[in-house]
């Protein structure tokens, strides 16, 4: 399949193979679109070879220069594209209404909130109820749905995770949501699909899947480290850097990730002019 694919690269062809809710969610609105769209270009296909053979020099057919309207033809040509531009306008609708990036998944579980600050260019996670962080490198646990905030310290980004679902663009200034949930443990790969500069091609990371059990003694080493997220090491990583290693911050100064989304908005309010 790869190579049929070649041209464009097979980790785009990622997202029909899920491994979560909002993932297989995607892949099914996908195929279903395809197989819609199927309906016209098939015969549109098939009838360019028919009249390219019925038509040929080698054969007389049949010379009507008085033909010029069909009702039959004109039902096909214009009803049955309209039917289908609305059974994808429904399909499309409906999917995005209930795999909503803001719309909770529903779990017996308890969602882990995880903050994703995008950076130049590498990705900051910041575990809010575990009190560590993390770059380049995102741990959940399988079977858990993920409350994602999300935004940028920088330019524009796009925040995507191909087998879990769901693009999503983080921007300075601006907090968006995600909520995603891996069925499976495995390790899924995460990029920017958003230009945002000359490093942007390296700005991926690693989505580790594991047990719950796994995931807490993960979270027990990274608290077990001495380095910490301060207001030294958070001016460190705003340096630009392309990809970078992985780095687990044992702590993280309270707060940060709001403040990363309001310092874009406390520009100086103008002052009201004195009355003449």
């Amino acid at each position: 399949m790869c190579g049929i694919f070649g041209l464009s690269g097979c980790s785009y062809l990622s997202v029909l193979d899920p491994r979560g809710p909002i993932g297989a969610a995607d892949k099914a609105t996908i195929l279903t679109s395809i197989a819609l769209m199927l309906i016209v270009a098939i015969p549109v296909f098939a009838l360019t070879g028919f009249v390219v053979w019925r038509y040929r020099a080698s054969r007389k057919a049949t010379y009507a220069p008085d033909w010029s309207h069909s009702g039959r033809l004109e039902i096909v040509v214009w009803v049955v594209p309209a039917i289908i531009v609305v059974a994808l306008g429904g399909l499309v609708w409906g999917t995005t209404h209930r795999i909503s990036p803001y719309k909770p998944i529903a779990s017996a579980a308890r969602p882990l909130p995880i903050d994703v600050v995008a950076l130049d260019w590498r990705w900051l996670f910041i575990y809010p109820d575990q009190h560590i962080a993390t770059v380049n490198k995102l741990v959940i646990p399988a079977g858990v749905p993920v409350s994602f905030r999300i935004t940028s310290a920088t330019v524009m980004s796009s925040f995507f995770i191909p087998r879990l679902g769901s693009q999503i663009y983080a921007m300075p200034g601006m907090r968006t949501k995600l909520h995603l949930l891996a069925d499976t443990p495995g390790t899924y790969v995460g990029r920017n699909y958003q230009f945002s500069g000359a490093g942007y091609a390296a700005m991926h990371f690693q989505t580790i899947a594991t047990s719950q059990a796994d995931f807490d003694a993960w979270v027990q080493q990274a608290r077990a480290g001495h380095r910490a997220l301060d207001p030294a090491a958070w001016h460190a990583l705003q340096k630009p850097v392309r990809g970078g290693p992985v780095i687990t911050y044992a702590s993280v100064q309270p707060g940060l990730f709001d403040r990363i989304v309001n310092r874009f908005m406390t520009a100086d309010v103008a002052q009201p002019k004195p009355h003449s």
